[in-house]
């Protein structure tokens, strides 16, 4: 049995950007195995917001930036979707003057800060020995600098658009994609009473993996990826001709956020950008609805298709996670202690060609991965193309480009 007596070391451990289910399961995993093996396990709440707003003073409540975590209470939220640690997407390297935490505003007072001094001097206070950031690529990205500073890193590979490189497989995929073939199919009996086109606009800011897979399950007739710049008019003589051999006369297209129009550009909600820099998409879906409604007569002999418009945004967001986000997470806790029992740090867990392993956190910052065109999406169809399965990984088109 575990010597849980005397403390081995610290651990933080923080969830970063958009919730997924899998989260919880994640800081579960970690937590129970790291108390057994003799750590402490430091809740940091908020993303890098908590990290970076803690005063250093005892007495000074900071129960609204890290919390000491226990099994019981991991145990009850890892059945649980979403993040009991809370997220942001704080980035601490450039925070703009009006969110610098308030006892830190005489010290940093640029129109952009980097406060990672401060979150290198929390760490230290609170005694963190190992940090486990759990997030996408702009979360690993500031766990990246971090590390070049010295903070002993193991990274989660967590997004629903599983585009973080470096792995097959990222937290909180397989329920967006199971949720997103559910919704699709339920949706199916509207379209089909009242005869019209489906549009689903569903997550996908880079990479196609949440249109595609769906599509390739069989939810949807065609769909259009941020890869591959589409032609409007070759879309809705697709959707037509698929409408027009469904007896039920319907036809379904799933739509990336990052989607573009042949010749155009990304649709943002506006102007506004987040810590990383991006803006906030949203009406890819809307356009194309009505272009398709625009253009249909012209290829259902002069009759207009009316359309089902809908954007599916956190309600594949929501919820618990479905099996694979139970397992992987709980694996990947387990590669993380693995890591750390041996001093190892400066890694990436993830899931390659079916089997567990763990890869340098750099290649978030070097590399980027998205749907190979070429090998996995039918440009003149519009919809993922599959030949050979033998020896692919369990969601196909996974891996990085080649």
């Amino acid at each position: 049995m575990a010597n849980i007596k005397k403390k081995k070391g610290v651990i933080g451990i923080l969830t970063g950007g958009g919730d997924v289910p899998g989260l919880n399961p994640a800081i579960r995993a970690v937590t129970i195995r790291a108390i057994r093996e003799g750590y402490q396990v430091i809740g940091l709440r908020r993303g890098w917001a908590g990290i970076t707003e803690i005063i250093r003073d005892k007495k000074v409540d900071n129960s609204n930036n890290y919390e000491i975590l226990t099994e019981n209470e991991v145990n009850k939220a890892g059945r649980t979707g979403g993040t009991f640690l809370h997220t942001s997407r704080t980035r601490p390297s450039r925070v703009p003057k009006a969110n610098v935490p308030a006892h830190l505003r005489e010290q940093y007072a640029d129109e952009t800060n980097d406060l990672t001094p401060e979150v290198l001097k929390n760490l230290d206070y609170l005694g963190i020995d190992y940090l486990i950031p759990i997030g996408g690529d702009d979360t690993l990205s500031y766990a990246v600098e971090l590390y070049q500073e010295g903070v002993k890193v193991v990274g989660f590979p967590k997004t629903m658009d599983n585009d973080v490189p470096g792995t097959d497989y990222c937290i909180g995929f397989s329920t967006c994609v199971t949720r997103t073939i559910e919704i699709t199919n339920s949706l199916r009996t509207t379209a089909g009473s009242h005869e019209r086109f489906l549009i689903l606009e569903v997550f996908g800011r880079y990479a196609g993996f949440t249109a595609m897979l769906p599509t390739m399950a069989g939810a949807a007739d065609r769909c259009v990826i941020p890869e591959y710049e589409f032609d409007i008019d070759q879309l809705t003589e697709l959707l037509t001709y698929d409408r027009s051999r469904n007896p039920s006369q319907y036809s379904i297209v799933l739509v990336s956020e990052g989607a573009m129009f042949k010749g155009g550009k990304m649709i943002f909600k506006d102007i506004t950008t987040d810590a990383y820099g991006h803006k906030k998409l949203g009406g890819i879906g809307d356009l194309v609805s009505e272009e398709l409604k625009a253009r249909s007569a012209k290829f259902n002999n002069g009759s207009t298709i009316n359309v089902v418009n809908q954007k599916l945004g956190y309600l594949v967001r929501g919820g618990s996670p479905d099996a694979i986000d139970s397992i992987v997470p709980m694996a990947y806790g387990n590669l993380a202690l693995d890591l750390i029992l041996q001093g190892v740090h400066g890694r990436l867990v993830v899931l390659k060609n079916g089997r567990y392993d763990n890869v340098p956190i750099e290649v978030v910052a070097h590399s980027s991965k998205a749907v190979n065109i070429n090998k996995h999406y039918n440009t003149e169809r519009l919809r993922p193309s599959y030949k050979r399965f033998l020896m692919k990984p369990l969601f196909i088109m996974t891996s990085e480009l080649e």
